[in-house]
């Protein structure tokens, strides 16, 4: 079980390019250290520059932000919260639930 610690938060989606990086971006600027917040995809593709670009417009700090795997999170780091934003990574999900505590499925369209 998941210790009294801050509660980490994934957000997953296919490319890790766009939402799941605003998602990770988003939960750690409003949140102000209350979760850590982390995305990953299941192929990712890179930071979509556009993606940069709309946060940073809404004053969104973005640096570090990079697109990641699943596997460099899988058996590395348990989460309190997995957040599934694609339908396509939702279908790949049964392999993330055991790191999990908890599954979410909040689809958003591809921007």
């Amino acid at each position: 079980m998941l210790g009294m610690s801050t509660p980490r938060v994934l957000f997953v989606c296919t490319g890790n390019s766009a939402r799941s990086i605003m998602g990770e971006a988003l939960l750690r600027h409003r949140s102000k250290g209350r979760f850590e917040a982390h995305s990953a995809g299941m192929e990712p593709k890179g930071v979509n520059p556009l993606t940069l670009e709309v946060l940073s417009e809404i004053d969104v700090n973005t640096q570090g932000l990079s697109s990641k795997n699943t596997m460099d999170f899988l058996g590395r780091m348990r989460v309190h919260h997995a957040i599934v934003v694609c339908d396509s990574a939702q279908q790949s999900c049964p392999r993330i639930q055991p790191f999990a505590a908890q599954m979410h499925y909040w689809p958003f369209p591809d921007p």
